[in-house]
């Protein structure tokens, strides 16, 4: 979206340098990437940059109103209501299309909204590799809004994730996370953040407290990172000690009924062509 550095960027990209930027994604965790990396990142103009801030105010706006509260409660399947909701979702993930108007300006066009945790630290590192890789990219353009760097980014992620806990007695919940394609992400936040990713299989329950086993002896787990999707549990259906239902002296960084009621969201998707790499590139501003 900004012809020059594009081209520039264009011209000087080799195969060796993509491959060697991709094994360098793979060797820096102990789970490797297990998706597709886009060539490049997308090279976003000032314009474009301040219609996706507007739209995403926008869109937040409308969900703290009451109206949506509402709508939000009655999105919950019968008998999937985790107790102790948060009153708003501590992560939302908002997904853009790109598109012309009639004039050729560039618009974005929601495509997907969920009050869900995405790959956000797998983001810090990709971005980094982009501008290791490839110097193409200024220096002053950033994957980073609202005035943030790496470390403010990643202060953020943590304090969203670990509240007032520690590390930890934080974990990532997720079903067999050593075999999600979302792994690598896990890796990361494990290796930024301090938070290890956790198998529901692994917990254990003792009264209303969780716990979960660590060099012989039994850690409270007093904050969970969720990243369990109720579609996938109910079809697998592993071996867990505790239910999701019940009521446990647990925070939620990320509380289970949020991702339906997110999902649930009407959201325009955009039949309009558009030129953007795939999902795993970050936007470089």
């Amino acid at each position: 979206m900004i012809p020059a550095i594009r081209q520039r960027y264009n011209a000087a990209f080799t195969e060796a340098r993509y491959t060697a930027f991709t094994q360098e994604l793979n060797q820096s965790m102990y789970w490797p990437v297990d998706f597709r990396v886009a060539e490049s990142p997308l090279f976003i103009d000032e314009a474009t940059t301040r219609a996706l801030i507007a739209a995403s105010g926008d869109i937040v706006g409308q969900l703290a109103k009451p109206a949506f509260r509402a709508h939000a409660k009655a999105a919950i399947p019968a008998g999937l209501t985790v107790p102790n909701e948060s009153e708003f979702p501590h992560f939302l993930a908002v997904d853009f299309a790109l598109c012309r108007d009639a004039s050729g300006r560039i618009l974005p066009q929601l495509i997907e909204l969920q009050g869900f945790p995405t790959v956000a630290c797998w983001q810090a590192l990709l971005a980094g590799a982009y501008k290791k890789h490839f110097p193409e990219i200024p220096a002053e353009f950033t994957p980073y809004f609202g005035g943030l760097d790496e470390e403010g980014y990643l202060s953020d992620l943590r304090h969203a994730m670990v509240g007032d806990c520690l590390p930890e007695n934080t974990v990532l919940l997720e079903i067999t996370p050593d075999q999600q394609k979302t792994r690598v992400d896990f890796a990361c936040t494990h290796a930024f953040l301090g938070i290890k990713p956790l198998c529901v299989t692994k917990v254990l329950k003792r009264g209303r407290q969780l716990f979960y086993p660590s060099g012989g002896r039994e850690v409270r787990i007093e904050r969970i990172f969720n990243r369990v999707i109720f579609d996938e549990l109910l079809r697998k259906n592993p071996p867990m000690k505790f239910s999701f239902f019940d009521e446990l002296d647990v925070q939620w960084a990320g509380h289970p009924n949020w991702y339906s009621a997110s999902a649930s969201t009407p959201c325009p998707i955009s039949r309009a062509r558009s030129s953007t790499t795939a999902a795993s590139s970050p936007i470089l501003l």
